[in-house]
């Protein structure tokens, strides 16, 4: 079944699970929140429904959602502890939230975003409340790159690849991580952040909760200032309340982080790159500013290996 068949089905489960009755009520229409082939999310009231991919592995999904339900101070609890099939898909609730707001960049949270990734990867393995997969930070960049090549050509391309060729095998989840295995997001951006209705902020989006190296919960925005990208004072204030929070992914105040960001920032940066020259390809378009600045890192990537590479500075 498509996304767009799942939604009468999504919409009802999500005014029922918001009422717990079929009576009309008076609440706003429901609002598609993302309507996808990896996920279609319909907010109804104070609700949230979640179809998750095709394919979506039960167990793992329901250990993830028991660790949610574990860290709910730091993680959006779920309303329910296990998924409920759905047309062929796996359906979550949850409290709705306001995001981030898009049109406000000063607004950012980057301290509260900094404060809970420091939490969840100060949190013990051996202390949650069920044994948990790999983080699929790598297994998502690595799906990037297959979407890349099977669009078809595009001179952008050959960079992505030499930039791609000179990460390390685990990166491109082609082997385990690397000891020691940390509880990460996997998919840290600031679209995954909610500010609840007590005006907490928390962390969403568990599909890619697992163990590994913790850095790769930094390398998204650490990517984004060695590109140009995010502001340096940005950057400063999330390392900052980071390090501040005692987070493990960097050493502390007064060493250099970037050996410890550089081959998750790499492989970021070309995930992103082969996710725009996909987008570019399928919308037969060319790449736009932004695009091209992440494709433009790639190439200077390629010609310094990880190893080689000098902390960024702007």
């Amino acid at each position: 079944m498509t996304a767009t068949a799942l939604l009468p089905e999504l919409t009802a489960k999500v005014r029922h699970a918001a009422h717990r009755t079929p009576r009309p009520c008076a609440c706003a229409p429901e609002a598609v929140l993302a309507d996808r082939d990896d996920a279609t999310v319909v907010r109804h009231g104070g609700t949230v429904a979640k179809a998750h991919a095709p394919g979506t592995d039960p167990a793992e999904l329901t250990a993830r959602l028991k660790v949610a339900a574990a860290l709910s101070g730091t993680l959006l609890p779920p309303l329910a502890d296990a998924a409920i099939p759905l047309h062929g898909r796996l359906v979550t609730l949850w409290e709705a939230g306001t995001p981030v707001d898009r049109d406000d960049p000063d607004a950012a949270p980057w301290e509260a975003a900094a404060t809970l990734l420091a939490r969840l990867h100060a949190t013990p393995p051996a202390e949650l409340p069920h044994p948990l997969p790999d983080m699929r930070g790598p297994t998502k960049a690595a799906r990037a790159m297959t979407r890349m090549r099977a669009a078809g050509p595009h001179p952008a391309a050959a960079p992505v690849e030499r930039a791609w060729a000179t990460l390390p095998a685990w990166a491109r989840a082609e082997a385990p991580a690397p000891p020691p295995k940390l509880l990460c997001h996997g998919d840290l951006h600031l679209g995954q952040l909610v500010r609840t209705s007590e005006g907490r902020w928390l962390l969403i989006d568990v599909d890619d909760l697992g163990l590994g190296d913790p850095a790769w919960d930094l390398a998204r925005p650490a990517a984004w200032y060695a590109c140009g990208l995010l502001p340096p004072d940005e950057w400063t204030r999330f390392l900052g309340a980071y390090r501040a929070a005692r987070g493990p992914a960097v050493p502390p105040d007064g060493t250099d982080p970037w050996p410890a960001l550089d081959v998750p920032a790499r492989a970021l940066t070309a995930q992103t790159a082969a996710l725009a020259v996909a987008r570019s390809v399928r919308e037969s378009r060319t790449l736009d500013e932004i695009e091209q600045a992440v494709v433009d890192a790639c190439d200077r990537m390629a010609a310094v290996p990880p190893e080689l590479a000098p902390t960024p500075t702007k």
